[in-house]
């Protein structure tokens, strides 16, 4: 593939910005133009449920990037600008945006994101947690309240409760499976962020629904009812890809791609980020990661891609939370698993307890006798040693051989 004349950029957070600085430091010579629903250039998102929901942060400190950088970048922006139509052409697509205007580029990178889910009857007096507003609009609420009720106990749920928890607010957090991060954990590992969760000082409340959600609080499916002054729903996110739908692809799972980003039957098209749905050449599936990590290393491979640039190592998928005084970190893929295995710690055995101290658990996740993920809890020396047994698909000996060597 030739290099293109000109690349356009759908999406200005963490994977348009990656991308663009990446075609950049890759050697692109070309025209570069980046779209951007949001007015403020891009900035962090894991601080706006830690850091910055606290006010130990603030605006600037969570940007990622200088004023006078896009100039710097030789970037074209179009800030406050959503794509609302995407037509594909045989040298050049054609993308619509939501003010009547058109920009055309023979190579398009879809850098989008992800919608928060809300619930059915939701009032708009309870918080959603993507942007910084949000935040914002969230720790202005933390000022005048007292109690929060979290709607979720996903990691977002999670880390909003630990922040209030640590403001002094009286929190309760509602999660409709029978643990927290079930989906992500699994229900063993998961029962353990549950215990994280509730020893850290939040009224966690297992395997109950929200019947009816008000300004006030929350009916429950069992009956009971929860009042807060203020209420954060985390319910997850949806894929927000209408404006995709003539292009002919099907979205149901996200954007498919292949292993390096391109997207599969729309030549000169790439796709980065949390709607992206990469092709994994080791399993041959096509996953979507929601990672800080995962934005990153897929827009440094497209870039490249690109570019025509030599590609970057293959990366093992990795993300973290922190929480309650410690950070989760995981690698890998562990919905693959079918099996676990105590590697450090009291937090854990093979046997399923989780009745010993959090702080230093090590698990592993077994797919047969393949290792496929690690999780730690507060672990961070351990986790980091882990990524040469993933990425060498490790078995289960090779995995305690390893683990004996590190005691």
């Amino acid at each position: 593939m030739s290099e293109p004349e000109h690349v356009l950029v759908i999406g200005a957070g963490l994977g348009g910005l990656r991308t663009v600085q990446g075609l950049r430091r890759s050697g692109f010579t070309g025209r570069i133009s980046l779209v951007g629903a949001e007015e403020p250039p891009a900035y962090d998102r894991p601080p706006l449920s830690k850091q910055y929901l606290a006010g130990e942060w603030d605006r600037e400190r969570i940007g990622l990037v200088a004023d006078d950088e896009f100039d710097g970048l030789g970037v074209r922006t179009h800030f406050g600008r959503s794509a609302v139509a995407l037509r594909p052409g045989g040298d050049t697509h054609e993308v619509e945006l939501d003010d009547g205007s058109t920009l055309h580029a023979d190579a398009i990178v879809l850098a989008v994101g992800v919608a928060p889910r809300r619930l059915s009857g939701q009032p708009d007096s309870a918080h959603l947690l993507r942007t910084v507003e949000d935040s914002t609009a969230l720790r202005g609420t933390f000022d005048g309240a007292s109690s929060l009720l979290v709607v979720g106990a996903g990691f977002i749920g999670a880390e909003v409760a630990s922040t209030a928890v640590a403001r002094g607010l009286r929190v309760t957090v509602l999660e409709a499976d029978a643990v927290p991060m079930a989906r992500v954990l699994g229900s063993r590992v998961g029962a353990l962020a549950g215990r994280l969760i509730s020893d850290g000082g939040a009224d966690l409340r297992c395997g109950v629904s929200v019947s009816a959600l008000t300004g006030s609080g929350a009916t429950l499916s069992d009956g009971s009812t929860v009042d807060a002054d203020a209420i954060l729903v985390g319910v997850g996110a949806r894929l927000d890809l209408d404006w995709l739908t003539t292009t002919g692809l099907d979205l149901a799972g996200g954007i498919p791609c292949d292993e390096r980003g391109r997207v599969e039957g729309l030549a000169g098209v790439w796709a980065v980020g949390d709607a992206a749905a990469w092709t994994d050449p080791r399993y041959g599936d096509r996953p979507r990661h929601e990672h800080w990590t995962s934005a990153t290393d897929q827009a440094a491979a497209v870039a490249a891609d690109i570019a025509g640039a030599q590609p970057p190592p293959e990366s093992v998928p990795y993300f973290w939370s922190d929480q309650f005084g410690l950070k989760i970190q995981l690698i890998g893929r562990p919905e693959l698993a079918d099996g676990l295995l105590a590697l450090h710690g009291e937090g854990f055995d093979d046997g399923g307890d989780t009745g010993g101290e959090i702080k230093g658990t090590t698990i592993g996740y077994l797919r047969g006798d393949e290792l496929v993920a690690v999780v730690g809890f507060g672990a961070a020396r351990r986790i980091a040693r882990y990524r040469k047994p993933l990425a060498d698909r490790a078995d289960r000996d090779t995995v305690l051989e390893f683990r004996d060597s590190l005691t």
